[in-house]
């Protein structure tokens, strides 16, 4: 396949960066995305202004590019289908579909034979009180699709938490309880593959998330090389799984033996991973490129140690101070208004990188 045009649906600020990273490769992008004046427009080739499932504008964009991709999970995966009769839509259809239902999803983990926590469906108040009698009174309640940073839970601490309402609170559609896990720290691992098979994982990151939205993610990440491993090794059984083609992020929980617990993936570039473009020589936007447009994989290895931390709501006021400081990249994208919990940018500093990760 030879590709010179790039459709990505999606025009938020992980398109903008995949946009960056198919210029630098001499690759046009053309996106699709209802809102007009989008981060990822102001550095694209062209856009497509109309909904994601505009039966009209997905056959415009089948017919001006070669191949397509999508910055975030939530496409409609009968859109996606639909494109894929015509044109190679990267990753697949099926990895939107396990992605999108947190139920689903977990119990596509559990058939790879990856540990997540353990779960509940809830769809009736009276499903939700049965969960939590079983989990102690204990647990995570989150909608099945569309919760992000943070958005679309309730947490349940004990048994002295009141449940009464919460189904109907979060809008009385489809749940999921999920059960506490006693973790040491988080962790994310950023693995590419090829339309060959071949698959590059970058280092394992540490992260840390602040009322529900990603704050830092530092690399190397504190711990053993076997959890590193163990990791890698998930997410390749993920990718084999999807006949996956392209980047994907997936979050772990390391217990305190130095075991993970797979908490969620996603089907796409990667917050956790916007480290790579500052301690990376090839990026993860430039992996994923490569990727989906049939070239061979870069190496992953990491040149640096480094801390990535998001600039949300007001830090972006911070900026002029960011620049001042030595090894550090500012990445910022082109959101003119901030709000609070609104990721306006990113910054990362690099360190001296570590002999031995862990």
């Amino acid at each position: 396949m030879t590709v010179s045009t790039i459709g990505i649906i999606g025009g938020g600020q992980l398109g903008r960066m995949l946009a960056i990273a198919a210029a630098r490769l001499n690759f046009r992008t053309i996106i699709l995305e209802p809102q007009a004046d989008c981060p990822a427009a102001q550095l694209a080739n062209r856009q497509i202004v109309a909904a994601y499932d505009d039966p009209a504008a997905l056959a415009e964009l089948a017919a001006a590019c070669d191949v397509v991709t999508y910055e975030f999970e939530n496409v409609p995966v009968a859109a996606a289908e639909a494109l894929s009769a015509n044109i190679p839509v990267y990753p697949p259809a099926k990895a939107l579909e396990a992605a999108q239902d947190r139920l689903v999803e977990k119990r596509f983990l559990n058939a790879c034979g990856i540990s997540t926590a353990r779960f509940h469906a809830v769809e009736s108040q009276a499903d939700l009180e049965a969960a939590l009698k079983d989990f102690g009174g204990q647990g995570v309640l989150k909608t099945r699709r569309l919760g992000y940073d943070g958005k679309g839970q309730k947490v349940f601490r004990s048994a002295a938490d009141n449940p009464d309402g919460a189904y109907a609170a979060l809008g009385a559609v489809p749940l999921i309880l999920e059960s506490f896990v006693a973790f040491e720290r988080e962790v994310s691992i950023i693995a590419a593959r090829a339309a060959d098979g071949s698959v590059v994982c970058f280092d394992p990151a540490e992260n840390v998330h602040r009322h529900g939205i990603l704050h830092t993610s530092t690399v190397p990440a504190a711990i053993l090389p076997s959890t590193a491993d163990a990791a890698r090794q998930a997410a390749e059984k993920i990718l084999a799984a999807l006949s996956y083609i392209g980047v994907i992020g997936i979050e772990f929980f390391v217990l305190a033996d130095g075991t993970v617990i797979a908490n969620e993936m996603a089907p796409r570039v990667h917050n956790s991973g916007h480290w790579t473009e500052a301690a990376c020589v090839v990026s993860q936007f430039e992996q994923h490129i490569r990727a989906v447009a049939g070239l061979p994989l870069g190496n992953a290895d990491r040149h640096s140690d480094c801390v990535m931390q998001n600039l949300i709501g007001d830090d972006i006021l911070a900026v002029p101070d960011w620049l001042r400081r030595p090894d550090t990249l500012v990445h910022l994208y082109g959101k003119t208004e901030w709000r609070a919990g609104r990721k306006m940018g990113h910054v990362t500093t690099l360190q001296r990188k570590s002999p031995v990760s862990g």
